[in-house]
């Protein structure tokens, strides 16, 4: 039987949950060297490269993946029988990787970042762009924690609902179709602007329709959200838009809001993380304060509207 030091386990773990040398380094407090020559004797023991560079920073390869699929848990579980509760947020220094759009940024991101000040200087919080399927960006470790819309049942992943997402269908104030009800012969002959992160020009909207037998035209997509308000101002395009959109900030009463002509059921917004990372008490932390950035938005938005 092949003898393998299971300190080889700890630093291939942290390197995937990393995603990177220099990064799981600093996570072990081990220099740089020492964790490359760990993966050194790792690509010995295992005859696989396991991590390959990809961009500015390196890809596991598919025995990698397959690895880690089977030693990811039973770790966190011994490391969470050994260090119950041990997470410091006042004295630890961590980075955060949070997958998500810019409307979750433009939400809460600012009430994070001062709860980190307050709470925990030393947190780093760095989103990275949602540009692929949850369960790859968790399952690879590119992403911490996820926020977008709850996934239905997942056997590797868990969620906690955070807000409801709620849709207007949003104009320029002199829009032709400003002012008056939405009936569905004038939504369907508008031109229309949807926010797609796939590229794909068809979205929830569409699929309504197209279960009744109707179509509109989508004349313009982008890529994120903080483009919707200023084109729709400046153009003769409509969008059924997420209300957080054009409740922030400098487009407040900017745009004719109305409702849509169809029912569309709110979406949910949830934190999504991979089963793995259950224990994990310093991810535990930071899913408690994003609970509460959340609450701090709701709080302020209600005071808003009553001065």
């Amino acid at each position: 039987m092949k003898q393998i030091d299971l300190n080889l386990f700890v630093v291939f773990d942290t390197i995937m949950r990393e995603q990177s040398i220099t990064a799981a380094a600093e996570r072990l407090a081990l220099t740089q060297p020492s964790v490359s020559n760990a993966v050194s004797r790792m690509r010995q023991a295992w005859g696989d490269p396991l991590f390959v560079k990809h961009g500015r920073g390196i890809k596991p390869t598919a025995m990698a993946v397959d690895l880690w699929q089977q030693i990811g848990s039973p770790l966190e579980k011994i490391r969470d029988a050994a260090n119950k509760d041990t997470f410091e947020a006042e004295t630890a220094n961590r980075t955060f990787r949070i997958a998500v759009t810019d409307l979750a940024v433009d939400l809460l991101w600012l009430p994070m970042r001062q709860i980190i000040e307050k709470e925990a200087p030393g947190i780093n919080l760095h989103a990275i762009p949602f540009t692929r399927k949850a369960d790859v960006i968790l399952q690879e470790s590119s992403a911490d924690l996820i926020i977008d819309v709850s996934l239905s049942s997942h056997t590797t992943l868990n969620s906690t609902w955070i807000f409801d997402n709620h849709y207007v269908c949003a104009m320029r104030h002199d829009h032709p179709l400003a002012g008056q009800e939405m009936t569905m012969e004038n939504f369907l002959k508008a031109d229309h602007l949807l926010m797609s992160l796939s590229g794909e020009a068809s979205g929830v909207v569409d699929e309504l329709l197209a279960q009744n037998g109707l179509k509109r035209r989508i004349a313009c997509t982008v890529n994120h959200f903080s483009a919707l308000p200023n084109m729709l101002i400046n153009s003769n395009l409509i969008s059924i838009i997420p209300r957080p959109v054009v409740e922030q900030g400098i487009y407040t009463n900017k745009l004719f809001l109305t409702a849509p002509p169809m029912k569309i059921l709110p979406a949910p917004i949830s934190m999504i993380w991979h089963r793995r990372n259950e224990h994990d008490p310093g991810l535990k932390w930071l899913k408690e304060k994003f609970l509460d950035a959340v609450a701090s938005e709701i709080k302020n938005h209600s005071a808003s509207k009553t001065n």
